[in-house]
C-alpha cells in the first residue's frame, strides 16, 4: 500500500466540509426534507425572537414593570445572540439547514399535560391567567434552542420536543412575576443541559439528564439554600394540585397512554408500589399519614409519571427499570423526611434525586442484561416479546391502583365534601372536618385535617362551625394547628393565629396570633398577609 502524501491529504477545512455533508446525508435520511418551508435558516430564528418580543403586549406583562422588564431582557439577550450567530457564520461561509423531526413521544406528552392543565385550572384560576407566558416561554425555547444549535452544527433538527419540556417544567414551578427573569433562565437552562451534558448510550449521543427534571433540581437547590421559595408559586402549585377531584384517576388514565406506547410501566409501578407499602406501614403503625394530608400527595403521584418516565433518561431492561422506579419512591420519601427535618418546603421532594437516577441508568441497564443473563425465569419472560410483556405490566399496575383506591390509599370516601369545602360551602367543610376527627371516614384520624376543615367552616361564617371549632381546640386542637405549622403547613400556621385572635377556644392573644399569621404569610398563604395587616395596620 502506498503512503498518502501530505500534499495529498484533506485540509481541515475540507474534512469539517466533509462531516456537514456526512451529517446532512444522515439527518436528511433520519427525518423530513432539509428546509422544508424553503425559509432561509437565519430568517428563523429572527422570526421566533419577534414572536416571542410580541408577548411583551400581553396586558398581564404590560402592567407590571418587573414584568415587562424580564420580557425586554430575554428579547435582548436573544437579540445578541442572534447577532453573533449571523456574524460567525457569514466570517466561516458555513451553510445552515434545519430539518423537522416529529417524534411521537413528544407531541403525546404534550397533549396529556394540556389535558392536565385544563383541569387543573377549572379548580385554580390562576392556571389559566399563567397559560400566555408559558406559551412565551415555549417560543423562548425555540429561538434559543435554534440558535445554540447552528452555533454547534450545521443542521438544526427540531420538533414538538420543546413544548412537553416547558410543560412540564411549568407544571411544577413558577417564579412570581417580580422574579419572571429567573423563569427565563430556568429555560434556558434547561437547553444549555440538553445540548451540552450528554453521553453515548447504545451507540448514540443522548442528553443525560431528563431535560425539565435537572435545571428544576438546581434551581430548587438553590432556592432552598437561600431560603428564597417565596419568590416562586411552588407551595401553592403542590397544594392546589390536590384540589380537583378525582385528580389520581386523571392521572392513571393519561399515565396509561404513556406506558401502552413507551413500554415505561414498570418505573411508575415500582415507584408507586414503594411508596404504597411504605406509607401504608406508617400509617398503621402512626395513625397519621406520612405526607401530612395524604398518603401520596397529587403532586409526588405526577412525578411518577412525567419526571421518571423519560424513555431516552431511564432504563430500557425489566430489572432496571423496576430498580429505577423503586429507587424514585424511595428517594422522594427520604426527601421528604429530610426536608421536613430541615424545616425547608417539603414540595421540592419528587425534584430533588431524579437526576442522580438518570446518572445511574447505564450502569442499571447493564447489571440488568448480566442479571438476566443468570436468571433464567427473566429469560423465559422475553419470549412473550415487549408488546405482550407491557400489556402485563400495565395489568399489574392497573391491580395495584385499585387496590390503592379501594383500601382508602388515595382518600377515597370523603372526596366529595372535600372538593365542596374547598369550593368554600362551609357545611361541607363542617361535615369532612367532624367525619375526619372522629375517624369514622375509612381513612385514618387525621385531627389536623378535619382541625383545618372546621376552621374553614368558621371563617366563612357558619356559627355551627365555630362551636366546633372552639371545642376542637380545647381539647387539643391548638396543639394539633401548631405541629401542623412546624411541619410546614401554611393553613395551620393561619388557624393557629386566627384562633388567638378571635379568641375562639383559648384566651385572645394578640401578639402570638400576629407571630403566627406573619409566620403563614411568609409562607405565602393570602389570608394570612390580610390578618397581619389587619391586626397591625402600622406595619
Amino acid at each position: 500500500m502506498t503512503q498518502q502524501s501530505p500534499s495529498a491529504r484533506p485540509s481541515r477545512a475540507e474534512r469539517r466540509a466533509s462531516a456537514r455533508q456526512t451529517e446532512k446525508a444522515r439527518t436528511h435520511s433520519e427525518g423530513g426534507p432539509i428546509n422544508p418551508g424553503g425559509i432561509s435558516p437565519l430568517r428563523l430564528p429572527f422570526i421566533a425572537i419577534v414572536i416571542f418580543a410580541a408577548f411583551c403586549l400581553l396586558p398581564r406583562v404590560l402592567s407590571s414593570s418587573t414584568l415587562l422588564l424580564s420580557y425586554g431582557l430575554a428579547v435582548g439577550a436573544l437579540a445578541a445572540l442572534f447577532v453573533y450567530l449571523r456574524m460567525a457564520v457569514s466570517s466561516s461561509g458555513r451553510e445552515l439547514t434545519y430539518q423537522f423531526v416529529p417524534v411521537r413521544v413528544h407531541y403525546v406528552q404534550m397533549t396529556l399535560q394540556a389535558c392536565i392543565y385544563t383541569y387543573w385550572g377549572l379548580y385554580w384560576d390562576e392556571v389559566y391567567t399563567h397559560i400566555p407566558l408559558i406559551v412565551s416561554q415555549v417560543a423562548f425555547y425555540y429561538a434559543l434552542d435554534m440558535m445554540v444549535s447552528w452555533s454547534r452544527r450545521d443542521n438544526w433538527i427540531f420538533g414538538f420536543a420543546p413544548i412537553p419540556i416547558v410543560f412540564s417544567t411549568n407544571l411544577f414551578l413558577w417564579f412570581h412575576d417580580d422574579w419572571f427573569w429567573l423563569q427565563f433562565v430556568l429555560i434556558a437552562a434547561i437547553v444549555l443541559f440538553k445540548e451540552f451534558v450528554r453521553w453515548q448510550r447504545n451507540g448514540r449521543s443522548v442528553h443525560i439528564f431528563n431535560p425539565s427534571s435537572i435545571a428544576l433540581f438546581v434551581f430548587s437547590l438553590a432556592l432552598i439554600f437561600t431560603s428564597s421559595t417565596g419568590m416562586t408559586w411552588g407551595a401553592e402549585m403542590a397544594g392546589t394540585l390536590q384540589r380537583p377531584p378525582n385528580i389520581y384517576f386523571l392521572l392513571f388514565g393519561l399515565g396509561v397512554v404513556v406506558q401502552a406506547l413507551f413500554s415505561v410501566t414498570l418505573v411508575t409501578l415500582a415507584s408507586a408500589a414503594v411508596v404504597f407499602v411504605f406509607g401504608t406501614w406508617f400509617t398503621h403503625t402512626t395513625g397519621e399519614y406520612y405526607f401530612i394530608d395524604s398518603n401520596v400527595h397529587a403532586a409526588v403521584f405526577l412525578g411518577m409519571h412525567l419526571l421518571v418516565t423519560d424513555p431516552v433518561t431511564s432504563p430500557r431492561r425489566m430489572t432496571g427499570k423496576v430498580i429505577f422506579g423503586g429507587l424514585y419512591g424511595a428517594a422522594v420519601l427520604a426527601a421528604y423526611a429530610i426536608l421536613q427535618h430541615y424545616q425547608a418546603p417539603q414540595f421540592y421532594d419528587k425534584l430533588l434525586c431524579v437526576p442522580f437516577l438518570n446518572l445511574m441508568v447505564r450502569a442499571l441497564d447493564r447489571w440488568s442484561e448480566a442479571f438476566s443473563a443468570k436468571f433464567h425465569p427473566l429469560q423465559l419472560l422475553q419470549r412473550f416479546g415487549p408488546m405482550k410483556l407491557n400489556y402485563a405490566h400495565m395489568a399489574m399496575w392497573a391491580g395495584l391502583f385499585a387496590t390503592m383506591v379501594g383500601t382508602g390509599f388515595l382518600g377515597r370516601g370523603n372526596s366529595l365534601q372535600q372538593v365542596e369545602c374547598e369550593n368554600n360551602n362551609a357545611d361541607s367543610c363542617l361535615a369532612y372536618g367532624l367525619t375526619m376527627i372522629a375517624g369514622q371516614s375509612g381513612e385514618p384520624v387525621a385531627k389536623l385535617r378535619g382541625g383545618e376543615a372546621i376552621g374553614r367552616a368558621c371563617n366563612l361564617g357558619l356559627a355551627a362551625g365555630c362551636q366546633s371549632l372552639s371545642r376542637f381546640v380545647k381539647n387539643g386542637g391548638l396543639e394539633e394547628f401548631q405541629k401542623g405549622c412546624d411541619k410546614g403547613d401554611m393553613v395551620a400556621c393561619y388557624l393557629s393565629g386566627w384562633v388567638r385572635a378571635k379568641g375562639q377556644g383559648v384566651r385572645r392573644n394578640d401578639g402570638d396570633a400576629l407571630r403566627y399569621f406573619a409566620q403563614s404569610c411568609a409562607g405565602q398563604f393570602k389570608p394570612a398577609c390580610e390578618a397581619v395587616i389587619e391586626l397591625n395596620p402600622k406595619q
